[in-house]
């Protein structure tokens, strides 16, 4: 007991003089994430080639391979694709989407999570560049370093596309039966969409 006290004085004593350095506007947290964050993908970038290179994959070859396929998946799906964003589109143009926002507000605020955040978490199950778009809206009218920015971005990390992709890619491939796939994939979203609350609050807050 008193060790797990002494090590959560010694955090908060180096998060107060990381504040201190840094204008007392960052903890330490964050700005381990911010450093790790801008040499993620150029390590990935490097370490890839390398470890093809290692294993004697021929890196290049195995690239234009795999984006020839991409390119035959992607003509496949296309109908698929158009179906389900005009129904995307038809579900926003409805005022569908402002019902439910309403709707679950008293669940959110529950939970502390911003109405304004709201229909990203309604959206993201549906499509992944309307969500974008939502979240690029919340950037410009709050700002990226805002709660509610980091938190729409966070939620849009911590979550998927769900009916998108059993519409579109089990639709190309001929899968009818989904069985637990949407329920799983709901289930994964919900859970993403209260732990990015959670964490965001704790980070950021």
């Amino acid at each position: 007991m008193l060790d797990s006290l002494s090590t959560a004085a010694a955090i908060d004593t180096i998060n107060q003089v990381v504040q201190t350095a840094t204008g007392g506007s960052e903890s330490l947290f964050v700005i381990i994430m911010k450093g790790f964050s801008n040499y993620a993908i150029p390590f990935l970038l490097l370490v890839i080639p390398i470890l093809g290179f290692a294993k004697k994959v021929k890196v290049y070859e195995a690239f234009v391979d795999g984006a020839k396929e991409g390119f035959h998946v992607a003509v496949r799906i296309i109908p698929y694709l158009v179906a389900i964003l005009v129904a995307i589109g038809m579900f926003r143009a409805s005022g569908a989407m402002d019902f439910f926002v309403k709707l679950l507000s008293p669940l959110t605020n529950l939970v502390g999570m911003p109405a304004e955040t709201l229909p990203v978490a309604l959206m993201r199950p549906l499509s992944g560049s309307g969500t974008l778009g939502l979240v690029t809206e919340l950037m410009n009218q709050f700002g990226p370093d805002s709660f509610i920015g980091r938190l729409a971005s966070t939620m849009f990390g911590s979550t998927e596309t769900t009916f998108y992709v059993l519409a579109v890619y089990f639709g190309s491939v001929g899968i009818r039966r989904t069985r637990h796939a949407v329920a799983a994939g709901l289930i994964g979203d919900i859970t993403g969409l209260l732990v990015a609350v959670l964490i965001c609050r704790v980070v950021f807050l």
